[in-house]
């Protein structure tokens, strides 16, 4: 009888090491992580929006020549001298008039073209280019342009014998003239899309209700671009009422002052002659003052007809 066989089995192998638990990515705070992205931004405005505020702020209450530096406080004088002005309110009464006129001018062209080129033609494109195409121009540049424009030694104009620039009435509307050519096609910009956000669904069921184009266009477009033109009118006012480049390069103020603006008078009270900076912050905080009381009151005209 055979001896029984016996079997060998190898030993059992160790159990390899459970891995570690993966590490979870650490969580950013929230609040952390705003502030790292809202710190460049709010350095850029403390930098060269609140520090010159306060300076100016400080020089309107000081004796503060342009070369002598500041020489004391001299509240609130400054602020009477500059209403004192001979010329301040006649600056303004022009600055306000030379506000109106080129709103209403620039934004009713601009929404009459911002209606012509909303819906896409053979010549939609070309239209929308050739308007657009001066608001690449820097206001500085385009002054000059209509300067050459208007001067009466190398004006292309000449023959039609008219003083662009020789009485008080043709030099506001020539500078009104330039402004309409070089901003028209950046508020068409801004209208244009208002009006693209509109819903097709909408100008529908208006036309199914029998409404015509005059009625859809006051009861439908009209309410509905409301923001759009909301923005147009504080940009187009805010910008009229710091005119300068304009008129600084076409009149220098003439004729006989009557087209100075308020901004042409603080540059005039702080580096033409005065050399007073304390006067020209003066103006300058009367100027924001009016501008905030402006835009304000827009704010809340928009927000009551929204709600």
């Amino acid at each position: 009888m055979p001896p029984p066989t016996t079997t060998l089995t190898a030993p059992p192998e160790p159990a390899a090491p459970a891995a570690p638990p993966a590490r979870r990515p650490a969580r950013r705070s929230p609040a952390l992580a705003g502030w790292a992205y809202a710190t460049p931004t709010a350095l850029f405005v403390l930098i060269f929006f609140v520090v010159p505020i306060f300076l100016v702020g400080r020089m309107s209450i000081s004796d503060w020549g342009l070369f002598a530096g500041n020489r004391g406080i001299n509240a609130p004088e400054n602020f009477t001298d500059a209403l004192d002005q001979r010329l301040f309110w006649p600056a303004v009464w022009f600055t306000v008039q030379y506000t109106v006129i080129t709103t209403v001018i620039l934004l009713a062209l601009a929404l009459g073209i911002a209606l012509l080129v909303q819906e896409s033609n053979r010549w939609t494109g070309f239209l929308r280019t050739s308007v657009l195409v001066p608001s690449a121009l820097g206001l500085a540049s385009a002054s000059l342009l209509f300067y050459a424009l208007y001067s009466p030694q190398s004006s292309p104009l000449g023959f039609l014998g008219i003083s662009f620039l020789g009485t008080p009435a043709s030099a506001l509307w020539s500078t009104v003239a330039l402004i309409v050519w070089r901003f028209a096609g950046f508020y068409m910009l801004l209208l244009l899309v208002g009006l693209q956000g509109i819903s097709g669904d909408v100008y529908e069921a208006a036309r199914l209700d029998g409404a015509n184009r005059w009625q859809t266009f006051r009861h439908v477009t009209l309410p509905l671009l409301r923001s759009s033109l909301a923005l147009c009118t504080i940009l187009c006012v805010t910008g009229s009422m710091l005119a300068f480049d304009q008129f600084y390069i076409l009149t220098k103020g003439g004729p006989d002052n009557s087209t100075l603006t308020i901004v042409q008078l603080i540059y005039n009270a702080a580096f033409a002659g005065a050399n007073n900076l304390g006067l020209a912050a003066a103006l300058s905080i009367l100027v924001l003052a009016a501008l905030l009381v402006l835009n304000l009151a827009q704010f809340r005209g928009l927000r009551g007809k929204e709600s």
